[in-house]
């Protein structure tokens, strides 16, 4: 089936961390006609504490002014905006942990919130925005798709699962109906299904809402194909994310054996069919080490519509990463002593994560040792059954003991870091305790660095992600040069 070459982007901007892949970023890259994608998860906790820390622009005020229901945005403004900001020893207010039953008041700051970053990403412009989620976050997924159709977003992008059930979830919303999406309960015989009636939160309110292409990011031809072969669970286009990517990767199939450093050891069976994947006559993007021209240009070939890019984006001036981790990244990529890490345990996900080996961060042992294991964020905490059938939650990252007094197994704690607060650290919304402490942060990046030193010779400074996306469509460059 032929593809129409103009219909979709060359590059797509990876939809990164927590914050990471921020309004402002996505903006830059939308506006040189390519596919900017802001982040969706935890943008709930990044907006109500840029809320607190004084909406610097007005750019969250601005954003909601334009929401349909202003008496739903009142409220979130009532709670949680400080006009003066927060005091540097003051502790941020908690939004609603994700729950398989939200509040109305959980749903209304997940909805605004995700209409908030979508809304900013849009304004001014005709270009096109997307926003990513993981699937892993499966209690959120339903009111955060909501908030960003409010906003008109272009495209929905998820990974990290199986996320079979966004095509209907879209649809639903569109065709101005509930939307459900069923939440694995550990011990339940069946998922629990987490609906939300767009109706019953926005009443009259409620505009006409479009539906955006949806991009399911896998990591191979097989979990493509499955996907594909019904309506019901068919995607607009696939990213097809290889392992040297940034972020989770996809566990190795079958044994997971490892190498002399504890990193998973991906094999053949790992490697996507891409001759497959153009006999699905679905548009597809390659992620994962394909952060150059000349990678740009190999997946075109390979029959892909682009590529999708993180780490050059992640380490450009627009994105959210904080100025000094920025610099003290971009300074061991230039004398090439930068480690990435592709860490077995670290998430309380399961999947294997690529983290930066970086002093001062929770990949620092002595850092990581120093931190009292706490879940206050509960983004991946994991909904199950306790003895007397009621559901509760547990997080491989939380306190040992309370870990295990919920029926977790011992083993799954080994490793874990807590990658909430780590990550929202990242871009200068960490937590500040009671006690003095302050959140450390956790980087993550892809394992390719020579595109990033390639691009640094031409800005030694550091480059745009306007400039990291024009490069990115030079065919002629040289990655030596």
């Amino acid at each position: 089936m032929a593809i129409a070459a103009k219909t979709w982007p060359t590059i797509i901007q990876g939809g990164m961390g927590v914050g990471l892949s921020n309004w402002h970023l996505a903006k830059e890259v939308s506006l040189v006609g390519q596919l900017g994608v802001v982040s969706g998860t935890a943008v709930d906790s990044v907006i109500v504490r840029r809320l607190q820390n004084g909406d610097e622009g007005g750019h969250v005020r601005r954003a909601l002014e334009h929401f349909p229901s202003q008496e739903i945005a009142g409220r979130m403004l009532a709670r949680y905006f400080r006009a003066e900001g927060r005091k540097h020893d003051e502790t941020y207010m908690l939004v609603p942990k994700p729950s398989v039953t939200p509040s109305r008041e959980a749903l209304e700051i997940v909805i605004l919130s995700n209409f908030v970053e979508v809304w900013l990403a849009k304004e001014g412009h005709e270009g096109v925005i997307g926003i990513n989620y993981l699937e892993k976050i499966q209690m959120a997924t339903a009111p955060a798709v909501l908030g960003a159709m409010l906003a008109k977003v272009d495209y929905v992008l998820m990974g990290a699962g199986i996320p079979r059930e966004l095509p209907r979830l879209i649809k639903d919303f569109a065709t101005g109906g509930v939307g459900s999406i069923h939440v694995d309960v550990v011990g339940a015989s069946e998922p629990y299904l987490l609906s939300v009636d767009p109706k019953e939160i926005l009443g009259e309110y409620l505009p006409k809402l479009t539906a955006p292409k949806f991009i399911a990011i896998i990591s191979t031809d097989i979990l493509a194909s499955y996907l594909a072969k019904d309506e019901a669970t068919k995607p607009d286009g696939f990213v097809v994310e290889g392992h040297r990517a940034g972020g989770h990767n996809a566990p190795p199939r079958g044994k997971i054996n490892l190498n002399e450093l504890n990193e998973p050891i991906y094999g053949d069976r790992d490697e996507p069919n891409l001759s497959k994947m153009v006999t699905l006559g679905l548009p597809f993007w390659l992620a994962g080490a394909y952060g150059n021209p000349e990678m740009v240009v190999a997946a075109t070939e390979l029959g892909a519509q682009g590529v999708q890019v993180g780490t050059l984006f992640a380490l450009s001036k627009d994105s959210g990463l904080r100025a000094d981790l920025r610099e003290q990244l971009l300074s061991e990529i230039r004398s090439d002593t930068l480690k990435i890490y592709t860490d077995p345990a670290a998430s309380p996900t399961s999947f294997p994560i690529k983290v930066a080996q970086l002093e001062g961060t929770i990949s620092d042992g002595e850092v990581s040792e120093n931190r009292n294991p706490l879940c206050d964020m509960g983004y991946l905490r994991v909904p199950f059954l306790n003895p007397n059938g009621r559901i509760d939650y547990r997080c491989a990252a939380e306190p040992t003991d309370m870990f295990i007094k919920k029926g977790g197994d011992v083993e799954e704690l080994r490793g874990r870091e807590c990658l909430c607060n780590g990550l929202t650290a990242n871009v200068g919304l960490g937590q500040h305790r009671r006690n003095g402490y302050d959140e450390p942060p956790i980087v993550t990046l892809g394992s390719d660095m020579e595109s990033v030193r390639a691009l640094l010779r031409i800005y030694p400074e550091g480059f745009t992600a306007q400039e990291a996306t024009q490069w990115l469509l030079q065919p002629s460059a040289d990655l030596n040069s």
